[in-house]
């Protein structure tokens, strides 16, 4: 109901979280905890609200070889609407998991998620975090969608854990690739 009172958002952002076998319990919690506290900021909600439009639309996808959409799009328009965003981040499940499959989340996104803003955005960002490369043999590579999104104008953020098997070469691979 609030998104039909909107005629357009400042942002539309998607959290896009790994949930690959290679990502233990601690990394889920360092994902889901750094988004809600992150949201949970008061600078940060300031700057949610500050825009133009003082409103951003934000879903959550968790992602390995199936991505699953955990928070649908979600419409901020006060604090409180980011508070309790921020309280249902907090308590989500963890989705299944497999291979990482990058290019497949963000296939997903591109097509089934960004493409169903309930009301236009000024911007779309995508954040990507994970702990690994692309290890799924894909039929289109992470880098062909990657293009595809940015060449539409979205913003994509590669958010690296650099932790575990991956960790001395991750950050290349993300800067390469993401």
């Amino acid at each position: 109901p609030a998104a039909a009172q909107k005629e357009r958002v400042d942002l539309a952002l998607v959290l896009a979280v790994d949930v690959s076998e290679s990502v233990d319990a601690a990394r889920f919690t360092l994902q889901m905890d750094g988004i809600a506290r992150a949201l949970e900021a008061r600078e940060v909600q300031a700057s949610i609200l500050s825009g133009p439009h003082q409103s951003m639309l934000i879903a959550l996808v968790q992602w390995s070889n199936r991505p699953a959409l955990s928070l649908p799009w979600t419409l901020l328009t006060s604090s409180r609407d980011v508070q309790q965003f921020a309280a249902r981040v907090r308590h989500l499940r963890r989705a299944s998991n497999g291979f990482t499959c990058m290019s497949v989340a963000l296939r997903s996104i591109a097509d089934k998620l960004l493409t169903q803003l309930p009301v236009p955005a000024e911007r779309m960002v995508v954040d990507v975090s994970g702990d690994g490369q692309e290890n799924c043999n894909p039929q289109e590579t992470t880098d062909q969608v990657r293009d595809e999104l940015t060449g539409a104008g979205v913003t994509i953020n590669g958010l690296p854990i650099l932790e575990g098997d991956e960790a001395a070469t991750l950050e290349a691979w993300y800067q390469g690739h993401v």
